[in-house]
């Protein structure tokens, strides 16, 4: 039987979508902590160093490069996924290059989220399939 890891941290504005993340997430992590505005993700970040900390890009507000970076400068040592709407692959790299170690898509949630988790367990980075390459 697999353990679970110690803690997740998920900062999604959107109640309906952080709920269904949330439950799948409780498959994989003894702890499953909720945010909901950049505030409280930073502060999160900085006091839990969760595993993986999993951002919807839309709390940007614009800034995706720094909302990353200031998340990687407080939980150095945690895994950044980052849920996107947006397929592009310039969108993809660019979070890459900030800090993200993996990008799904929104869409691709139910089949792509494990699968991205997994990756980052084994030190990997990942991307959606539905990214245009």
């Amino acid at each position: 039987m697999e353990t679970k890891s110690s803690c997740v941290l998920l900062a999604d504005r959107h109640h309906g979508l952080r709920d269904g993340v949330r439950g799948l997430l409780e498959t994989e992590f003894e702890t499953v902590f909720m945010v909901a505005d950049e505030a409280s993700l930073l502060e999160g970040a900085g006091r839990l160093q969760p595993s993986v900390v999993v951002i919807d890009a839309s709390l940007s507000a614009g800034d995706l490069r720094g909302l990353l970076e200031r998340v990687t400068a407080r939980a150095p040592h945690s895994k950044v996924l980052l849920l996107s709407v947006h397929d592009e692959p310039t969108v993809a790299q660019s979070a890459l290059g900030a800090g993200a170690n993996a990008v799904v898509l929104k869409r691709s949630l139910a089949t792509d989220l494990m699968p991205a988790l997994d990756a980052l367990r084994a030190g990997e980075r990942y991307l959606s399939p539905g990214i245009a390459r």
